[in-house]
């Protein structure tokens, strides 16, 4: 309960003690049922996606009202082709700028910034509007896979059904993870993958709260991957000779260029955004303009278009020349940088996957010419590339391994892909030590993301637990001069703090106000008649007592303002100072 009592001093301030409810338990059972719902819906929209590219490629490419996926690549449109995905550009253009910029870019490192700077909120327009304008973009031509924006939906539906619910943010967290993975599970028919991928780049966790939930949306979400697209893996490949022990000189190589490549791409990729954003143009045009390049490249190589699973089943089964293998490289990574670096909406994944494959065969096929003895499997070796270049770029490579074993159920690939994908993954952390192609993007919104699993003492304590309980107050009609010349005599009860809580005549929290505040006051009115009320603030960050205090520093971090560094938050007493039923606090100074 919330008591007043007059302080040491006898004047007109109070003490406010407060006695905060214990953190919110987590509620296992509840956020189980929740993700066992999401599994199944995250399942089927990702089916719908699949469909929807199906019957966007059939519009634009073949002038059919079919929804049965097809190759863009076997269009007839001649020169008719490099027009194609400007129309799709500009579709996604005018919904990102009216619609909600969220859609833009491959949609992991949307997910991710919900889950760590905006306590797992998504809003409902993007669980819409993102799978919509991803058909559109890659159904025009788009090179780019439905698996990004099938986890930010997923991700989407995950949290809008915690919010639903009324979900602490740690079960929102966990619920919207379970919808990512639960959509890269569906989309690939990897649910392995699917839940190592959440806990490698959305939760950064491995606690039993999170992982049954995670187990169960991915093995739902699968279970409706197999009974409405089939049984098997993605790709139905051939048996392979991984030439285990005698290839491996050639996979330790391999690594190398993987790292390389991952690290270049990123580069580029980020760089093709650069350019976009100097262009003195509105960014609604940008898409399209990316799409003309998309345009030119399809015109001479049609295999750029769409998500490419066909050429990258062609590419595994060692069916393309090494002519073939290097104009898919090059013109697959060239038609995604300028894509993609355009702000359209479409996946990473399938097209790096299909270029660093085109890479790995290539390499295989390279080695065999110069050293005919080595007899090096083309296939084996663009497997173990296509999973170690974006292990790499990502820095989710145990997602990774499993997810190139997963694709293809070749038990036989896990020692290459292991070996590669780790020497790949040490190059990139040397290249590019703070940042991966998924966290770039916000870094140069200035916020951090740490994927280390080591011990984060700000993750390991609730805000419950670390905050002061006995907290300064004054009254609202309090001028700013007495408070000062109090400050200016050290009196205990005001000069410990930074910032004093402002309270009414009720005893209820109306603004907080800092020695900042004070000397920008007595700046406009040196006679201090001003009232702390008015010299202070009455819009006031709050956190909880039972969020982590890791998550109220991302908070203050995100308001960025002066008050906030120290005092983000409201006090913790009940009655009008409840919200959401639960009492709001504050960290102690």
């Amino acid at each position: 309960m919330n008591t007043i009592e007059p302080t040491a001093s006898g004047r007109d301030s109070t003490r406010t003690t407060v006695d905060t409810p214990p953190p919110a338990p987590f509620r296992m059972l509840l956020v189980s049922f929740l993700s066992a719902a999401i599994g199944l819906v995250a399942g089927v929209v990702a089916f719908a996606l699949y469909k929807l590219i199906g019957l966007f490629t059939n519009l634009f490419f073949f002038h059919r009202w079919s929804a049965d996926f097809s190759s863009a690549q076997h269009n007839h449109l001649g020169w008719l082709v490099i027009v194609t995905p400007v129309i799709g550009g500009l579709i996604v253009g005018v919904m990102a700028k009216y619609g909600t910029s969220k859609i833009k870019g491959h949609g992991i490192p949307e997910a991710m910034e919900a889950v760590l700077f905006n306590r797992s909120r998504i809003a409902p327009r993007v669980a819409i509007l993102k799978p919509i304008s991803a058909a559109i973009a890659i159904g025009s031509g788009g090179p780019f896979g439905a698996e990004g924006p099938i986890i930010q939906t997923g991700g989407a539906i995950g949290s809008l059904v915690g919010q639903a619910f009324h979900t602490t943010a740690a079960e929102r967290k966990v619920l919207l993870a379970c919808g990512a993975a639960a959509g890269m599970s569906a989309t690939f028919n990897t649910p392995i993958a699917g839940v190592i991928l959440a806990i490698e780049l959305l939760l950064f966790e491995f606690k039993s709260r999170s992982f049954i939930p995670l187990v169960i949306a991915s093995t739902l979400a699968t279970a409706v991957h197999m009974r409405l697209l089939g049984l098997g893996p993605m790709f139905q490949v051939s048996t392979m000779d991984f030439g285990i022990p005698r290839a491996l000189p050639f996979y330790l190589v391999l690594g190398v260029i993987c790292g390389l490549a991952a690290v270049g791409f990123s580069k580029v990729l980020y760089w093709v955004e650069d350019q976009f954003d100097k262009l003195p143009i509105d960014e609604v045009w940008w898409p399209a303009m990316g799409a003309l390049g998309l345009g030119v490249i399809a015109f001479f190589v049609p295999r750029v278009l769409g998500v490419g699973y066909d050429t990258i089943g062609d590419i595994l089964n060692g069916q393309l020349a090494w002519k073939m293998l290097l104009v898919v490289m090059l013109a697959k990574a060239a038609a995604l940088a300028v894509s993609l670096g355009s702000g359209t909406s479409g996946g990473l994944l399938a097209p790096c996957f299909m270029w660093s494959a085109a890479m790995g065969g290539l390499f295989a096929m390279v080695a065999n010419h110069f050293l005919p003895g080595a007899q090096l499997s083309p296939g084996a070796f663009a497997l173990v590339a296509m999973g170690a270049v974006f292990a790499a770029a990502s820095r989710a490579t145990f997602t990774f391994i499993i997810f190139a074993f997963e694709i293809t159920r070749d038990y036989n690939s896990v020692l290459p892909l292991m070996l590669v994908s780790v020497i790949a993954d040490g190059i990139a952390m040397l290249l590019m030590p703070t940042s991966s192609i998924m966290t770039e993007k916000l870094a140069r919104r200035g916020l951090h993301v740490h994927q280390d699993y080591e011990a984060d003492v700000l993750s390991q304590a609730r805000v419950g637990e670390t905050m002061e309980k006995d907290l300064p107050a004054i009254s609202a009609g309090t001028t700013v001069g007495v408070l000062a010349e109090r400050i200016a005599q050290h009196d205990p009860a005001v000069a410990r703090h930074e910032a004093l809580l402002i309270l009414d005549d009720a005893g209820n929290l109306t603004g907080i106000v800092t020695r900042g505040d004070l000397l920008r006051a007595l700046d406009k009115d040196s006679s201090g008649s001003m009232k702390v009320q008015d010299a202070g603030s009455k819009h006031l960050v709050v956190t909880y007592p039972d969020a982590l205090v890791s998550e109220a520093a991302s908070e203050m971090l995100r308001v960025a303002s002066g008050r906030s560094r120290r005092y983000p938050q409201g006090c913790g007493v009940s009655g009008p100072q409840w919200r959401d039923g639960r009492a709001f606090a504050a960290i102690s100074g």
